[in-house]
């Protein structure tokens, strides 16, 4: 094989320097950065101060998307997530229960209520049904927290569930393609 190329210099006699180092010229010198602004600074205000232009600088923002796909769910991390969220869910259930009978308590609903369906249901020898003792705190905020325990449990299930079956769908027909995009 031949070198048609010809003489070729030596590495060093090439004009530009290697990255991150300084040019010939500057070797026997400080080095100075490059400046954005003409001029000194005096005092902190720049003397005939102008701003040299960016080179390549764009005049419009550019949004980049990617387009992806959710190929897999893992069950574990559902089940997690799922169960703080049943969690949370139960407990403001509990509180939402305890204002709501706080509320109505305070408005007189289940006195009012209950005096009505009292004289309905009794007769001459009982007073009839009593909706107050039936429907008192303790007992609605016990009746509520046995509703949520079993929300928790059944949420945790059926998303840890739906996991799986999300799996063996996406392995079919590949998952749910998703378009993110990002604004500079």
């Amino acid at each position: 094989m031949t070198d048609t190329r010809g003489q070729q210099p030596p590495y060093e006699t090439y004009g530009s320097a290697l990255p991150g180092e300084r040019p010939a010229a500057q070797q026997g010198g400080p080095y100075h950065p490059p400046r954005a602004y003409d001029g000194h600074t005096q005092g902190g205000q720049s003397a005939g101060a102008v701003r040299r232009p960016r080179t390549g600088a764009r005049t419009t923002p550019r949004t980049r998307k990617a387009r992806l796909r959710v190929a897999k769910a893992d069950p574990w991390s559902v089940m997690k997530v799922s169960f703080l969220l049943s969690i949370a869910l139960g407990i403001c259930t509990v509180v939402a229960a305890a204002v709501l009978w706080m509320v109505m308590d305070a408005m007189g609903v289940f006195s009012t209520v209950g005096g009505t369906i009292s004289e309905a249901t009794g007769s001459n020898e009982s007073n009839g049904f009593d909706l107050q003792s039936f429907l008192s705190l303790p007992r609605v905020l016990m009746f509520t927290s046995v509703i949520a325990v079993i929300d928790v449990v059944l949420m945790t299930a059926l998303a840890t569930l739906g996991a799986f079956i999300y799996n063996l769908s996406a392995g079919f027909v590949g998952g749910v393609e998703l378009t993110l995009a990002e604004d500079e």
